[in-house]
């Protein structure tokens, strides 16, 4: 299992702590240096049920920034991927991936049911 976090987001930081509290193990990747490759954003993508919005940190800076919120819905679901891969602020984080299921987002309920 991989979780990609951004250090500075108090979301991660108790998503982390849950894990940790829980004794979860993951690979933790800073998802600004090292953002998810294109096949690990399809994967979560497909956990999504195909819901691009769950992947996209709407209510981040950058988002609003490049105003992404007309332009993504004229882009392709490859286009989005590739400008994830390239942007990782613009990843909804924490950004949970395993096998068998992705979580994007920190809510404890939801994690529990997958991971206990």
């Amino acid at each position: 299992m991989i979780i990609y976090v951004y250090p500075k987001c108090s979301t991660c930081q108790n998503a982390l702590r849950f894990l940790e509290q829980k004794k979860v193990e993951v690979t933790i990747q800073d998802i600004v240096k090292e953002p998810p490759p294109e096949e690990e954003l399809e994967s979560m993508l497909a956990f999504q049920q195909g819901n691009m919005t769950k992947l996209l940190n709407t209510s981040g800076m950058l988002y609003r920034e490049m105003e992404l919120s007309q332009k993504i819905k004229e882009m392709s679901v490859a286009q989005v991927l590739s400008l994830l891969n390239q942007h990782g602020m613009l990843i909804k984080r924490p950004f949970l991936l395993a096998e068998t299921f992705g979580l994007t987002g920190f809510n404890e309920e939801k994690w529990s049911m997958h991971l206990l």
